[in-house]
């Protein structure tokens, strides 16, 4: 399993800088997802001390927001489910060569940690996937509900946009709403920073 990963992380490497194809990188992030293992964070990988850091620290401060927010401290009240959660929005963020910060701050704006979240437009699950998206990559049967999978391609989609940006975070973020040349919704996922 751990080749797979790492076959696949270094073509995504390759491919995300000589390849200009936007739906082709995104094919390739979310080549790996196996269905089986899907909703659940990676049993057998060993959590690293900058994983377990950034799990205990976001950990604190979704404690310390349920606190006030009713709603959320039922979505988040399972420790244990709260933690895997966090560790599989690190492990994709981190796959995709994303802060897992910003991803977290995308699923707090996009959903509030709803998991089975639908937008007006149709978006899905935590970070609001549009269902056209896993057609784009050739997953029509992609479970947007599925949290490896929702966040896999959400994160893959935001990955790529910064990329046609040039790094650029605002730009990418007004992109992955659909609302570029706007800072509203930029400035909308920087007030929900989780600290």
């Amino acid at each position: 399993m751990k080749r797979r990963y790492l076959a696949i992380a270094m073509l995504l490497t390759h491919t995300a800088y000589a390849a200009p194809n936007q739906e082709a990188v995104i094919r390739l992030q979310i080549a790996s997802i196996d269905a089986n293992v899907a909703d659940t964070v990676r049993q057998s990988a060993i959590i690293n001390g900058d994983e377990q850091q950034w799990v205990d620290q976001m950990d604190r401060a979704l404690v310390k927001q349920m606190a006030g927010n009713k709603g959320l401290a039922e979505r988040l009240h399972n420790p244990r489910l709260r933690r895997e959660l966090l560790q599989t929005i690190h492990y994709e963020a981190k796959r995709a060569g994303l802060e897992p910060d910003l991803v977290l701050s995308v699923i707090r704006g996009e959903s509030n940690f709803r998991k089975y979240a639908i937008s007006s437009a149709g978006a899905r699950g935590y970070m609001q996937v549009m269902p056209f998206w896993a057609g784009i990559v050739g997953a029509e049967s992609a479970d947007l509900f599925n949290v490896r999978t929702n966040l896999r391609l959400g994160a893959a989609i935001l990955r790529s946009y910064l990329d046609k940006e040039s790094g650029n975070v605002s730009r990418a973020l007004a992109r992955y709403n659909g609302s570029t040349g706007s800072q509203t919704y930029p400035n909308y996922i920087y007030a929900s920073w989780v600290n």
